[in-house]
């Protein structure tokens, strides 16, 4: 990259469904957050470039109860971010349950709960939008076919300004089925500009379809539509759904997601444009663009969502989460509940995450209790060093790349008090999993863990018990999961049995680039 200019994609990872807010001169993103807990990422920036993650809106999901395991395309899809009234607001399609939304006086928080705005099965991408000329509020959703037999089609309402209910049954505004070549029109996105309503939503599939643009001089229609953004000849395939901002100098920007296998769904930034016919160009008349000169805006210093960790205090930084609702915080540490405290904090640094008890303990995938963090997009080398304390039998920890295929790489205790180190994977198709290399002797109960990422998500795994690094097993290549990118976790485990299992203390998590 050259001075004055970036380079896509700006998120090199699995950003999924962005959407962007500019108040005053900070920029703001969001993303789809499915199954995990904490969800609905909070990033800031101030050049659209160099993105820092600030927090959460959505510390548990909820109904909390279906997310006491892991449901990883379930849960919040595709986010609306919008300030109004001096709040900021989050509107999400949860496809099981309905559309929910928040909102917060600060970015920061504190976010109220979710309130289910409209209850129903296959409600997804949920976009609001206050008309301030004339004080009308309206809301746009599409639907999705696995819950309701519904696709192709958006439905629009009118809203109570204050966001908390919709003020009719809803109407068909947009029907793809009635656009020659268009299918799957979903993740709208609502806006007012020069006397149109306009919806921005992508058609034609995650991996091969293109951005479209409606517009109407009324809120229910009729729309006309036209492409504005598509592969062609570049190798950025889908260009998919996102959201456009404009900067404190009036310049239009577009951001949106680019489908890339384990790696997930990462984020682009397209220059946009108002044409002749006063419809939006995005990107090099219509096509996604690889390098580009930065937004006008003030230059700001490289920086990027955080990835290394030392746990300071035993707590853990904002780009962990969970892969289902975590134990409410208020759970006391009884020793019967196998579930109370997975990660204790303590005075000193380092993460000591509780041997989990479990009945399957042998699929990390049904687990609630792994803390993930998203895949890098570019070759890199993970690090963690780990000490097992649990004196439990059959107690395992390790680090893990997740995905609908594992493989892992940890210490386990032996019935005999010893510990080793074990490397095991699971097949997509596999309902368990078996070993990747022979077990290995780590007679301190310690090792550092190294997982080399390189090109294809191929990953290679090497450990040190003492005696340098080794490489353990053949190459593993990640796997994403149905609408998630692979995952990088931490986890430690117990056999079913009585009484706490212990711990183990991870410290010095890195990740660099290769």
């Amino acid at each position: 990259m050259t001075a004055g200019t970036y380079t896509n994609p700006i998120l090199n990872a699995d950003w999924s469904d962005p959407d962007v807010l500019c108040v005053g001169d900070d920029f703001y993103l969001t993303a789809s957050s499915f199954g995990r807990a904490p969800g609905l990422p909070l990033l800031h920036s101030r050049d659209l470039v160099n993105w820092t993650l600030v927090g959460h809106a959505l510390q548990r999901l909820e109904p909390a109860a279906e997310f006491k395991a892991p449901r990883h395309d379930c849960g919040v899809w595709a986010p609306s971010l919008r300030h109004h009234d001096d709040r900021f607001w989050i509107f999400w399609g949860d496809p099981d349950h309905g559309i929910f939304q928040i909102n917060a006086p600060e970015i920061r928080g504190p976010w109220s709960r979710p309130h289910l705005l409209k209850a129903g099965k296959g409600l997804i991408d949920a976009c609001p939008l206050w008309d301030e000329e004339t004080g009308e509020a309206y809301l746009v959703h599409a639907w999705a076919r696995s819950r309701s037999g519904v696709k192709n089609r958006l439905t629009g309402h009118r809203m109570h300004p204050d966001g908390t209910e919709l003020l009719d049954d809803g109407k068909l505004i947009v029907d793809g089925d009635r656009i020659p070549g268009w299918f799957t029109l979903e993740g709208p996105k609502l806006y007012r500009h020069d006397g149109w309503f306009w919806i921005l939503a992508p058609a034609g599939g995650v991996e091969t379809g293109w951005q479209g643009a409606f517009r109407s001089r009324e809120f229910f229609g009729p729309y006309e539509e036209k492409i504005v953004l598509e592969q062609q000849d570049t190798d950025v395939n889908g260009p998919h759904q996102g959201g456009w901002v404009r900067t404190p100098s009036g310049e239009d920007w577009f951001l949106h997601f680019q489908q890339k296998g384990a790696y997930g769904r990462v984020v682009h930034l397209q220059p946009m444009r108002w044409g002749d016919d006063n419809w939006p160009v995005l990107g090099d008349d219509g096509a996604p663009v690889a390098v580009h000169p930065r937004p006008d805006l003030p230059p700001q210093p490289p920086a990027a969502p955080a990835t290394d960790d030392d746990f300071p205090g035993g707590r853990f930084g904002r780009q962990w989460s969970w892969t289902a609702n975590p134990p409410p915080v208020s759970a006391s540490l009884d020793r019967g509940d196998p579930h109370a405290g997975w990660a204790t904090h303590h005075s000193g640094d380092g993460l000591r995450l509780t041997c989990v008890r479990s009945t399957d303990p042998h699929d990390l995938r049904g687990l609630p209790n792994v803390l993930t963090q998203r895949l890098p997009g570019t070759p890199c080398a993970v690090e963690v060093e780990l000490r097992l304390d649990s004196e439990d039998p059959g107690a395992r920890a390790g680090l893990a790349v997740l995905g609908d295929a594992f493989s892992w790489i940890g210490l386990q205790r032996q019935t005999d008090g010893t510990v080793q180190l074990v490397h095991r994977f699971a097949e997509a198709v596999a309902e368990a999993e078996r070993d990747a290399a022979h077990p290995v002797s780590a007679p301190e109960g310690r090792a550092r863990l190294r997982i080399e990422i390189g090109a294809g998500a191929r990953c290679r795994f090497l450990y040190d018990v003492g005696d340098g690094p080794c490489p353990s097993g053949p190459v593993f290549a990640a796997t994403p999961w149905r609408w998630v990118g692979a995952l990088l976790g931490l986890f430690a485990l117990a056999p079913t049995g009585q009484g706490h299992a212990g711990a183990a203390t991870f410290t010095r998590f890195r990740i660099d680039q290769l």
